[in-house]
């Protein structure tokens, strides 16, 4: 009996040393490591144990990253800055109740060829209209559209829907599925620097731009009945004679549809040889054109034409233009955001979606298509995240290393 319990004691001894074994705990990239690819993830594992803390510090700042549900891995959040040097210490606890440290310092590799990204518009700081579209471009033709985007997150105030769209021109848009609501808070972090947007090149930069959407203001001109009327949030304020193209020609029918206000000058330089009609055409023309509001890209304006007062209200003698009185075209031009939706009525030309900021064009699915990770967006204060309810086929899982 005495052996036999010796033997027990024994047994239970050898249990607890197996039990007891310390956290493993490993760092990738590891120390030392030099050229490290900057879409190569970080990498933490704690092996018998939890995660109770991981730092990464880059340039002075740290380094974003998730940790998994059972706190036995963190990854970093997005890709890594190109020639860099990162420094990773990691603390996890063991199953024994002992904690164990380690640290790993490694730099990325220099960048040979570099994609730059600019965003056309908002501005920083800007206050746009309801309907302000995010507009992307970037110096060369992107590749790997979907690490690209994997990289964008977009932060409002106010939840609403939206999506990413690819265009013809390499440009990259967002959006939103309605109108933006009112008086939201808008952020737009492009997380770029070291994402593999081409084959054997990376974005070099990340993006952070702030903006607020103002009040709602809309416009409608009609060519048939020669008015615009103006609304703010939804109550008519303003309705204005109006004088819109005088046809004859295609490029001098007003385009009718959904436009967006897009920029504001005062005044403008319009020249008919934008539109075909160099120095010597009949017809040429080139003349500063005050309090001018642009809708579209084929030299579509809204401004003030004292030429024209008398036909305002009753003709339809422009280029294509819409012609104001300058009273009203000053009032509009001071009124007026860019991003405010300018409906056109009453003429045989539409806008295309690729005219100027027609994005209102385009319906919503087909829109939503345009996003190489086919999906559409929740944008809440704390970013954005796929809506799960998508009906859009979503994409086979992609190897691309920055996934």
């Amino acid at each position: 009996m005495g052996v036999t319990m010796a033997a027990v004691a024994a047994g239970c001894t050898e249990d607890e040393r197996v039990v007891s074994k310390p956290v493993g705990l490993s760092i990738e990239p590891h120390n030392g490591s030099a050229q490290v690819r900057p879409d190569t993830p970080i990498l933490v594992r704690a092996a018998g144990g939890t995660l109770q803390n991981v730092t990464v510090r880059a340039r002075g700042a740290d380094v974003a990253g998730l940790t998994s549900g059972d706190r036995s891995q963190w990854r970093s959040r997005w890709t890594l800055a190109p020639d860099t040097r990162y420094d990773v210490v990691a603390t996890a606890l063991g199953k024994d109740g002992r904690t164990r440290t380690v640290s790993s310092a490694f730099t990325t590799q220099k960048v040979k060829r570099a994609v730059t990204v600019s965003m056309e518009a908002p501005n920083q700081g800007e206050t746009v209209g309801v309907g302000m579209p995010i507009i992307l471009r970037f110096d060369r033709e992107v590749t790997d559209r979907a690490a690209v985007e994997r990289a964008l997150e977009v932060r409002s105030s106010k939840r609403v829907e939206g999506a990413w769209r690819w265009l013809e021109d390499g440009s990259l848009v967002f959006r939103t599925r309605r109108h933006w609501p009112t008086h939201t808070d808008v952020r737009v972090i492009a997380h770029l620097n070291g994402v593999r947007a081409l084959r054997d090149g990376y974005a070099t930069q990340d993006l952070d731009v702030k903006f607020r959407i103002g009040e709602e203001h809309a416009t409608v001109a009609d060519a048939k009945t020669h008015r615009m009327v103006v609304y703010r949030n939804g109550k008519q304020i303003r309705d204005f004679p109006v004088s819109m193209g005088r046809g004859g020609v295609h490029k001098y029918i007003t385009t009718s549809g959904n436009h967006l206000t897009m920029d504001k000058g005062n005044p403008v330089i319009m020249d008919s040889s934008t539109l075909g009609c160099g120095p010597g055409c009949p017809g040429y023309y080139r003349m500063a054109v005050y309090w001018s509001v642009r809708i579209s890209n084929s030299g579509e304006y809204a401004h003030a034409a004292p030429w024209s007062v008398g036909s305002q209200g009753n003709s339809n003698v422009t280029h294509g233009c819409v012609n104001m009185h300058p009273d009203a075209a000053q009032w509009f031009y001071k009124f007026s955001y860019r991003g405010d939706p300018f409906k056109v009525v009453g003429t045989s030309r539409e806008l295309e979606p690729g005219n100027g900021w027609g994005y209102w064009q385009m319906d919503w699915e087909k829109w939503a298509e345009g996003s190489a990770l086919k999906q559409t967006l929740w944008v809440g204060p704390e970013g954005s995240v796929p809506v799960q309810a998508k009906r859009l086929q979503a994409p086979r899982p992609t190897t691309s290393p920055s996934a």
